[in-house]
């Protein structure tokens, strides 16, 4: 009996110590068979987490940020105990025991699992669980997955520290509201540092990773404070916070910027606009999207905030006030339903969700609002941000006068005489305070649109390329297209410079006389008859007058005098166009290039002929604070030295190349002063000499207006994105010219100006600018001007140029000029007859003017 009982136990223990080594075996080869080809867990201790790249205006204060995932990365001796201690109790209380996985834990999710059939499956990772999960596994839900988990578990706790381990954790989780990392979500949900919050807020922070994307503190509240109030008492059990602190914060309210009991981070920065965007689209373009979007930049701009503000104002009100000349009511095109109008609460929560701009501010800010009811002669609007008041708020009838309605044939209604003409209960509009200039006091709201005319604005230092405004159109929320760096548009006459430069660069001079005379070339499209926006000719013109008053005719001749091969190099050397075509035209601006481009340019004239390249970064670190990026490369003379004297500055010595002569660049820009003191732009006045130059398309598609002080640059475009003529009275120097005017009036304050530098090894000469013939050193008058020449150069006087363009008999117009013309040499030594005058019409359209 006793061997019977022994052979038993004996049987029963045989079977259990086989079960355990089978189940070990087993154990060991599923640990082994998964544990091979797993992704390397000590690249960890690499680990770069993707951080936001961040924009900083030159006097540091941050501008804008960009990020796919937002996350601010914080090492782990700077982030706060408590706020460990708040995720390790939600998450993985014995954090600091386990070797990677908790045993205990795992098996009493099975043992729940099982109790419910499937139905109640909870988690029983650790935080080093997690962190292979969201590291180097993804986050599939299967057998196979947990246990890679736990082997890759194991071996990093032997190859990181737990504090390691804990900030990969804590800087890559997610937390709902695209907000990646404890740091970020901080300044989303409470707008503060770590070290600024409180337990119940940390403890809200560690509720997030059990569901971030359902755990929303203001539609999800009653869920989010639960979760919070259980993370707290575990804070408390576990000894990381006292029993009092528990029980005083659990009473506490669920406060977050969601609910509006802080402000958003995001109402420290200023709208994004032009210049920002455009920074994100070449940094992606030069260092690659992934990089710039991930890699952590600290980005130094160039822009002036200032003067981007001022810059978005003076193009916003030209543009407006060409709009409200057309009169035409277009309005916002967004409507709210009427049963979405029945209380304050149910339209303001639709006018919140309205796609209008909330970014312009002309004359004061502009707020969405929206059409309440309609009156006899006026309509009640609710406007957002702002209360009802006692009466509500109104458009009143004299408010709509200028404008009539555009229907839907695309056709344009009668004149509005009354509010209700133009506007319909549910109708989406932009308003604005209409206010007393004496005191600013309030008068009225008065209803405002987006011009359907864009354009484009830019100003930059003409010595260093660093742009300092740039707007790209009327509003960056209704349209993020940049008409400064994206809108290809012919520039027209203010493309002449680039003509005049090759000219002078060739033996020309500002006293050099070129016939202005009709025109006719033979093209495949036919016959082509150029003209001048005058519909006048002039006879022989000095250089100089032919660009003040941006006759085309003259142009054409010069162009084929120099070579369009030899102006198309200028182009392309001073970066206007890549490859510019070789035909007549585009002496006159018919070739499309960018404002960007033109107004850099621009600088190589005002900086006596020095390359410059435009940039919108200063500086460019990476996320450890190395510089990757610096634009001025110039040497800086005596910055090494510990001290200077009081009166003296560090020497700053230009290593740039040379694009043109210096005596060019000086000729060319005393030649541009005269279009503004005397030619096509004669509204402009700042205070400091102006050289520029006015450029009007064809039907007035396209007016420019691009010129420079002795050391800032700026352009202006204007036009409709789908170009179309824009109507009598539409030029460069009426349009474009008050904007240029408005800017550069408070550049000036900041930035000063002077006279134009005169270049060494030349002297001035008196001429008449009407006939180019030399006067006397004491001449004076309205015909005299100075011009400048070289040392060693004797000019000529007296020769004309006429490109070698004969004037054929049939020409409708050359009878008249024989009339009252004169007899002329050309340059291939026939004669031919000019005169100055030809009546509209006698010339066909083709030029720019």
């Amino acid at each position: 009996m006793l061997r019977f009982i022994l052979s038993f136990f004996g049987g029963i223990f045989t079977l259990i110590t086989l079960g355990i080594a089978v189940a070990a075996l087993s154990i060991g080869s599923i640990f082994y068979i998964y544990g091979r080809d797993l992704p390397s867990h000590e690249a960890l201790a690499q680990y770069t987490p993707p951080t936001i790249s961040r924009i900083y205006s030159g006097e540091g204060r941050m501008i804008d940020e960009f990020a796919k995932e937002r996350r601010l990365f914080t090492p782990a001796e700077e982030i706060p105990d408590l706020v460990k201690y708040a995720f390790i109790s939600a998450e993985d209380k014995n954090f600091y025991t386990h070797k990677g996985y908790d045993a205990r834990g795992i098996a009493a999710a099975a043992v729940e699992a099982v109790r419910s059939r499937g139905q109640s499956v909870r988690g029983a990772s650790t935080i080093t669980q997690q962190v292979m999960k969201n590291f180097l596994l993804g986050g599939e839900r299967r057998i196979e997955r947990k246990i890679k988990e736990i082997i890759l578990a194991t071996r990093v706790e032997q190859t990181l520290s737990k504090e390691q381990i804990l900030e990969l954790y804590m800087n890559e989780i997610f937390l709902g509201q695209n907000s990646y990392g404890v740091t970020a979500a901080a300044q989303t949900y409470f707008n503060k540092t770590l070290s600024e919050l409180s337990p119940h807020e940390a403890a809200t922070l560690a509720s997030m990773p059990k569901a971030p994307g359902k755990f929303h503190p203001v539609r999800n509240k009653e869920r989010v404070l639960a979760r919070r109030n259980f993370v707290l008492k575990e804070m408390s059990e576990n000894g990381y916070i006292t029993e009092a602190a528990y029980l005083a914060q659990k009473e506490l309210p669920l406060r977050s910027v969601q609910n509006g009991d802080f402000e958003s981070f995001k109402s420290a920065l200023p709208p994004r606009d032009y210049f920002t965007d455009e920074i994100r689209r070449q940094l992606s373009r030069d260092f690659g999207e992934e990089q710039f979007f991930s890699g952590g930049m600290t980005v130094r701009a160039t822009v002036d905030p200032d003067l981007q503000i001022k810059a978005a104002e003076a193009l916003r009100r030209g543009l407006e006030d060409y709009d409200r000349k057309q009169g035409v009511w277009r309005g916002t095109g967004v409507t709210i339903p009427a049963d979405q109008l029945g209380s304050e609460e149910a339209w303001r929560a639709a006018l919140a969700e309205a796609d209008v701009p909330r970014d312009i501010t002309l004359n004061g800010k502009w707020h969405p609002a929206v059409v309440l009811r309609q009156g006899n002669n006026d309509v009640r609007i609710g406007i957002e941000g702002v209360d009802e008041g006692e009466d509500g708020h109104w458009i009143i009838g004299k408010d709509v006068t200028w404008a009539a309605p555009l229907l839907e044939d695309d056709k344009v209604g009668r004149k509005a005489k009354n509010a209700p003409d133009l506007l319909n209960v549910g109708d989406v509009v932009l308003v604005r305070a209409l206010t007393k200039d004496e005191d600013g006091s309030f008068v009225r709201w008065t209803l405002r649109q987006v011009p359907e005319i864009q354009g484009g604005f830019m100003a930059m230092d003409v010595n260093t390329g660093r742009v300092i405004a740039m707007q790209g159109g009327f509003s960056y929320q209704h349209s993020v297209f940049n008409r400064t760096t994206q809108a290809q548009r012919q520039p027209g006459s203010s493309f002449k410079p680039f003509v005049y430069a090759a000219a002078l660069d060739s033996g020309y001079s500002p006293a050099t006389i070129v016939i202005d005379a009709p025109i006719e070339v033979n093209t495949p499209q036919g016959l082509w008859r150029p003209k001048n926006s005058s519909n006048k000719f002039y006879g022989p013109t000095p250089l100089r007058t032919g660009i003040e008053q941006s006759r085309n005719l003259m142009t054409i001749r010069l162009a084929q005098e120099v070579g369009m091969d030899v102006i198309a190099n200028y182009a392309e050397r001073f970066g206007v166009y890549d490859d510019m075509g070789q035909f007549l035209a585009n002496s006159l601006g018919a070739d499309e290039t960018t404002l960007y481009k033109m107004v850099a340019a621009y600088a190589m004239f005002a900086n006596g002929g020095e390359r410059v390249e435009p940039t919108l970064v200063d500086r460019i670190q990476d996320r450890y604070g190395q510089t990757i990026y610096r634009h001025d490369q110039r040497d800086c003379v005596e910055c090494e030295l510990a001290e200077l004297p009081v009166d003296q500055s560090p020497r700053i010595v230009s290593n740039r190349a040379r694009v043109m002569d210096e005596t060019t660049a000086y000729q060319l820009t005393s030649m541009m002063k005269g279009v503004v003191d005397r030619g096509t732009a004669t509204n402009i006045r700042v205070g400091v000499p102006i050289a520029g130059k006015t450029g009007t398309t064809n039907d007035s598609r396209d007016v420019w207006f691009v010129g420079f002080s002795s050391n800032i640059v700026a352009g202006c475009y204007m036009g409709h994105d789908n170009p179309r003529p824009l109507g009598r009275g539409a030029y460069g120097g009426t349009m474009c010219g008050p904007v240029f005017a408005e800017f550069m009036k408070e550049a000036v304050q900041r930035y000063g100006g002077g006279a134009f530098e005169v270049p060494e090894g030349g002297r001035f000469i008196k001429i008449d600018r009407f006939t180019g013939e030399r006067l006397p050193d004491e001449a004076s008058g309205e015909a005299v001007v100075a011009e400048f020449f070289r040392d060693g150069e004797e000019p000529l006087f007296g020769i004309t140029f006429d490109g070698g363009f004969a004037m054929g008999a049939n020409l409708p117009l050359f009878n008249e000029v024989q009339e009252v013309g004169q007899e002329v040499t050309t340059s291939t030594g026939r004669t031919t007859v000019v005169g100055p005058k030809a009546s509209f019409g006698s010339v066909s359209s083709g030029g720019l003017y």
